[in-house]
């Protein structure tokens, strides 16, 4: 974040790929000493698609934009299938409704703009939807953690399509809710693990298999 702020690119080149390399370091080091779990290896595999995301848009270009979008579109339905596992099926929080409406206004502010990218935009944009839904049911941790990664979405999408809008830092915020979002989701995520792993009858409180 540093390096974008101060416009160093070669900087960046270097840090951002370790960015998700850390993250899936810190998260087998949490693991050290305990079972190796579904739940650990969604999450990791969550995050290793998030780093061929990052790799991608490093590339400039529609085509490695679409690479990008498509390996972080893999990485949100990893996400969703891990909370699911966690949460369990059933209703969401009633506050996950911001969700619904998030999705129609980005849509409408965004399609005119978006031209040959609109449906992989959509399609991203309704999974994106989804995950953040979900993890409305596995803790507060975890639902925060997808909802700083939802407005780093935002962020990013409206520089991209909108250039006319100006949000000042966006680089640097795009980059510091991203980080964030990994990071809170990553913590979520082995804490609900841990208390599945402890509960009775290796169950949750909505029912959600143990991992």
């Amino acid at each position: 974040m540093v390096a974008i702020a101060a416009g160093s690119d070669v900087l960046v080149q270097v840090t951002k790929p370790l960015l998700m390399p850390a993250l899936a370091i810190a998260v087998v080091l949490a693991r050290l000493g305990r079972r190796f779990t579904p739940g650990a290896g969604l999450l990791l595999l969550a995050i290793g698609l998030s780093w061929l995301g990052d790799l991608a848009l490093m590339v400039p270009g529609n085509l490695w934009f679409v690479v990008g979008l498509g390996s972080f579109l893999l990485a949100h339905v990893t996400y969703l299938v891990l909370f699911i596992r966690l949460g369990g099926f059933g209703r969401p929080r009633a506050w996950a409704i911001v969700y619904a409406v998030w999705f129609v206004v980005f849509l409408a502010v965004l399609i005119p703009g978006l031209g040959s990218l609109t449906v992989p935009v959509v399609l991203y944009g309704l999974v994106l939807g989804a995950m953040a839904t979900a993890a409305t049911r596995v803790s507060g941790v975890v639902a925060a953690g997808a909802a700083v990664f939802v407005v780093s979405d935002s962020i990013l999408a409206l520089s991209k399509f909108m250039p006319g809008v100006v949000i000042p830092g966006h680089d640097v915020l795009t980059m510091l809710t991203y980080c964030l979002g990994q990071g809170i989701i990553a913590a979520g995520v082995l804490a609900a693990i841990g208390r599945a792993r402890t509960e009775p009858a290796a169950t949750g409180r909505s029912g959600a298999r143990a991992l």
